[in-house]
Parts: structure tokens; sequence; C-alpha cells
């Protein structure tokens, strides 16, 4: 009976010796010559042997990189092109009182854009002389200074007061063009020419037509004046003359 125990632990042994080997034959033996894991986010990727098969991650661009992407405009004929380009044309002439005025209204108002003014103005315009045509005070006050306010409520109130009416039809605007342009200080005033298509006529207390046709379309220009103070913190312009052409 002890002789078929010993028998049994002896192949038990031999079982275990014959997979020790075998794994160790597998997975080897660490001899501290191993190379360390890969870190693909390390500052320093390893080199050597095999080392040029890793394909090393993108890192983040610190703000010494950014730097040395800038192009420099005085090595780069391109650059220097497009850096000394004239700003404002289509809108003033090279050189002129205008164009001066608008390269110091950018320098003191960094959001200042021609086109942006433009857009306001063709806006302001026509809510100006639909409002007026109406007798719309309300709408009228915001956007006009106060001498210009009181000069539009005055002619609204002597019309209202023969009974007469506006009826208008205002078309569109087929031009806005700034024109002039002066810097006092903090003070901006940029003049604009408009040129629009609308119908009026004037009515009595009857409906009767005495002034005007309401059927022919009229081609109107005006020359108005915008103005603000760079100082206020509210980006819109008002409405501080207005008159004809020249």
């Amino acid at each position: 009976m002890d002789d078929g125990l010993n028998l049994l632990n002896i192949i038990l042994l031999a079982i275990a010796v014959g997979v020790f080997l075998k794994l160790r034959s597998v997975l080897g033996r660490r001899t501290g010559h191993e190379r360390p894991p890969y870190d693909p986010y390390s500052d320093n990727p390893a080199t050597g042997p095999g080392s040029d098969k890793v394909v090393t991650l993108p890192k983040r661009a610190g703000a010494g990189a950014a730097r040395d992407r800038v192009i420099d405009a005085a090595g780069d004929p391109f650059a220097a092109a497009v850096e000394t380009r004239f700003r404002w044309r289509g809108v003033a002439e090279e050189g002129s009182p205008l164009a001066g005025t608008l390269d110091a209204l950018a320098n003191a108002d960094r959001t200042f854009d021609t086109d942006s003014f433009l857009s306001g103005a063709r806006t302001a315009y026509e809510l100006i002389v639909t409002a007026f045509a109406t007798g719309d005070r309300s709408t009228l006050k915001p956007l006009l200074s106060d001498d210009v306010y009181r000069s539009f409520d005055s002619a609204i109130a002597a019309r209202e007061q023969k009974g007469l009416r506006i009826d208008q039809s205002f078309i569109g605007i087929d031009k806005a063009a700034i024109s002039a342009g002066t810097l006092d200080g903090t003070r901006a005033r940029l003049t604009v020419s408009f040129r629009s298509e609308l119908t009026s006529c004037t009515k009595n207390s009857d409906g009767v037509v005495v002034e005007g046709d309401p059927v022919t379309v009229r081609e109107v220009t005006d020359v108005w004046t915008f103005e603000r103070d760079l100082r206020n913190r509210d980006p819109n312009w008002k409405l501080v003359a207005t008159g004809a052409p020249a």
C-alpha cells in the first residue's frame, strides 16, 4: 500500500516539474536587461535598435511652437504684400483724407469695420425714413441726435395739425457709400450717401392725394451723417445731420 502511494507521489512530482520547465521555456526568465514598456506620452521616447518602428503620438503644441509657426512678413514676400495691402479698397481712395480718418478710427476702436457700419447704416436709413413717414416717434428717438429728433418731431407735428399723412412704400436701397469722415478726439463722424427707391404721396384727412404720386417709383438721394462717441460702450451710431448731395 505504501509503495503504491510513493509511486503516485513520484509520478505527480514528475508532472509538476515537466509543467514548470514547459512554462519557463515559453515565458522566459527576467535577466534585468529587458526593454521597459513603451510609453507613448513620454517626453523621451526610447532610442536604439528597433526604435525607428515606433510611431510617436503627436504632442500638444506649446506657446513656443505656436510662435515658431508665425510667418515673418519681412522674410516672406507674399506675407509682406498681404500685410501692406490697402485695407479700405472699394471704400476710400488710398492716401485720401477719408482713408486717413478710417485708419485713425480703426486704431481707436479695434471693433470698427466698414462693412458692418454700412450694413447698420442701411438698416437705420430704412427705419428712419419709414418711421418719419408714419410719425413713429418711439422708433425715431433712439436713432437720432437730440437736434435732429426735434427737427423731425416738429415736421411730424406740423403735418398732424394740418390733418395730412404720408402714404409711402419703401422699395430698397440701391447704394450706400461713405463719402467723408472726421475723428475729433473720441467723437467719430461718418457721412454716407444713400440712393434709394420708394413711392410716396401726401394725403389729406379725406384721403385725397395733395402731393406726390402713390404709383410712380422715385429715386431719392440723401446724404446723412452718423456720429458715435468711441468712449461709449454702446456700439450704435446716431444720425446727427441730413442733407442733399451738393
